[in-house]
């Protein structure tokens, strides 16, 4: 099995990865962002659970697009975009990107103008993971002005390490997935 190319700040933990994608409802043929995409490990899980998954992976890292190019090649994931730049521009009117189904956001700089980028693209469903409690506010915030606040879901994860010939748990930080959802 490949194992994914790291960077600072990632990859996100397959826990939170699992939670998050339950909460977007990714159906085949969705048309998928992956904002602050990192690693692009969000966008990799999600093309196992939809088949025919159009992903635009967006970061204003080098670094993080050089890591999700080798992990897409590595991981076989052949229809997906990876875009330079800040996905507030990138998903304007004036960007590429016509559509959008459901984005996940893991990047947070500008989180005001992507969330309302994505409303005007009328993206179903937006998940946003912040580790920091204003992010969470603002993100909150945001999506109650747009009227797509859907949830707030914290989650804390721990994982076994030895100590002394037993076992421990060492916790990771814990993450807030906030999720918004286009109103009928």
């Amino acid at each position: 099995m490949s194992e994914i190319v790291s960077v600072s700040g990632g990859p996100t933990k397959p826990e939170i990865i699992a939670v998050s994608l339950s909460k977007l409802g990714l159906q085949d043929g969705d048309r998928f962002a992956d904002v602050g995409c990192g690693t692009g490990s969000v966008s990799i899980e999600a093309a196992r659970i939809a088949r025919n998954l159009t992903i635009y992976a967006i970061d204003a890292r080098k670094e993080a697009l050089l890591a999700t190019e080798a992990n897409f090649k590595s991981f076989g994931i052949e229809n997906a975009r990876v875009l330079a730049g800040e996905a507030s521009e990138l998903l304007g009117s004036g960007g590429s990107i016509d559509s959008i189904d459901c984005a996940f956001v893991g990047g947070t700089k500008n989180i005001d103008a992507i969330l309302e980028k994505l409303v005007e693209k009328k993206t179903r469903s937006i998940v946003v993971n912040a580790v920091r409690i204003e992010t969470v506010v603002r993100t909150i915030e945001a999506m109650k002005k747009l009227g797509i606040f859907d949830e707030v879901v914290h989650i804390s994860v721990s994982r076994s390490a030895p100590i002394a010939g037993e076992t421990m748990f060492k916790p990771e930080n814990p993450v807030y997935i906030v999720v918004g959802k286009k109103q009928a």
